[in-house]
């Protein structure tokens, strides 16, 4: 075993924030369970990484509640379940310890907030020097409204304003800001593919 599997952020936290209607794939665990049973199938470890803020009293605080995985994922006892409260999934977690003591050297991420901690955590892992698939369509993040727009505006108002930075474009600046860089992009059907060849 020499790949593993991050699955970053998958977590009923963000169904339970107001932007949920915004995300760019509502279906995005049924994408990251195809990649799952994919590394699963092929001898990969899979990392669970779940965001949280202690005593912040929103959605990303465990003692509400909303801090797990997303309801259609099943984690196996076997698999690492991480909680982190930084951006990467690296800073303030084992997960390096954790890799190295396995002899992974190849990572697969994917997660919400493709710009954010799916990103981060890849820019990290490849400083680190791991080689990283960033698998575009198992990311899903919502629309960054401008610096300058007031924070308490409705979803409505944000999404009108000609000055938010739309999901999609998100998305695609994320991957041309990773190509080839940071990390090799491949899409879900990619990797099943590549897969079905190599059995």
């Amino acid at each position: 075993m020499t790949r593993a599997l991050i699955v970053i952020d998958v977590q009923e936290s963000f169904r339970a924030r107001p932007l949920w209607e915004t995300i760019s794939d509502p279906e995005i665990a049924g994408q990251v369970d195809r990649l799952v049973r994919l590394a699963r199938g092929a001898g990969d470890l899979v990392v669970w990484v779940l965001h949280s803020e202690p005593g912040s009293g929103d959605v990303f605080d465990p003692a509400l509640g909303q801090v797990r995985l997303m309801d259609e994922l099943r984690r196996l006892d076997t698999e690492p379940l991480l909680h982190k409260t930084s951006h990467n999934a690296f800073t303030t977690t084992n997960l390096q310890q954790l890799l190295t003591e396995r002899g992974i050297h190849e990572l697969t991420v994917c997660g919400i907030r493709t710009e954010q901690c799916v990103e981060t955590t890849t820019r990290v892992a490849s400083d680190f020097g791991y080689q990283v698939t960033f698998v575009v369509d198992a990311t899903a993040t919502n629309p960054i409204p401008h610096p300058a727009a007031p924070a308490d505006r409705s979803v409505a108002d944000m999404l009108s304003d000609p000055r938010t930075l739309s999901a999609e474009e998100i998305i695609r600046r994320t991957e041309y800001a990773l190509a080839g860089r940071f990390a090799t992009i491949a899409t879900v059907g990619e990797l099943e593919a590549a897969a079905g060849s190599r059995a």
